[in-house]
């Protein structure tokens, strides 16, 4: 077993050359694994190397291999871990709040200048969000209710059955479920008393994904 800081260092060699094609610097390294002299990292290497962890490449300044990584982590990575991913659980970022969002009738979209809402970590930890307030009533039996706060994930198209933003005649926005059949764009309501509005595909654009939904109950 690694103790946790070769661990470290292992990791962000290997990932550095995937991501990089190249080997860190020192300094990276040293930032990387917390140590503050170079001597630390050079010890740190020498014990990956006699361990069949590492090799040096030869006729190469700084280069390094990575012949394996560990199956297994040590245990006080894997608790560092689930620290941080606590702390993120229980953190909140900013993203851009737009105006209403029909889940009716479409309306035009309108975005707040330099308006944002605060939204947990975990609903956005990858991509670019934005917040949409939810108006009408045809999402309510996929539970989406009127004044509800919509997450949504910028994107540019949709498979069938995801909640999308649709965008109609550049000028309209509405909540629904996107469905592509033959030569049209369905946007499907969920709710029966509401019909589903069959458009040309190029009347329609998908502006994002709903990523998550957020209700406030006073």
């Amino acid at each position: 077993m690694l103790t946790p800081k070769q661990y470290k260092l292992l990791m962000f060699i290997d990932n550095t050359i995937k991501e990089n094609g190249c080997c860190p610097s020192y300094d990276e390294m040293k930032d990387a694994v917390g140590i503050k002299s170079k001597s630390g990292i050079f010890a740190l290497i020498e014990e990956l190397i006699e361990r069949d962890f590492i090799r040096k490449l030869p006729h190469k300044a700084r280069a390094l291999e990575v012949l394996k990584t560990p199956k297994f982590k040590p245990r006080d990575i894997i608790e560092e871990e689930k620290k941080i991913k606590l702390a993120l659980q229980n953190s909140s970022v900013q993203i851009p709040l737009y105006g209403k969002i029909a889940a009716g009738t479409p309306i035009e979209a309108i975005a707040y200048e330099n308006e944002t809402t605060s939204v947990p970590f975990d609903l956005v930890e990858r991509g670019e969000f934005y917040a949409l307030r939810v108006e009408g009533e045809s999402m309510v039996e996929a539970g989406i209710m009127d004044g509800d706060l919509a997450i949504i994930k910028r994107a540019n198209n949709a498979d069938n059955g995801q909640i999308v933003v649709a965008l109609v005649d550049d000028a309209e926005a509405t909540l629904k479920v996107w469905q592509k059949k033959d030569n049209e764009i369905w946007l499907k309501p969920c709710n029966k008393d509401y019909e589903i509005r069959k458009l040309h595909p190029s009347r329609v654009k998908v502006q994002g994904i709903l990523n998550g939904i957020i209700r406030r109950y006073n």
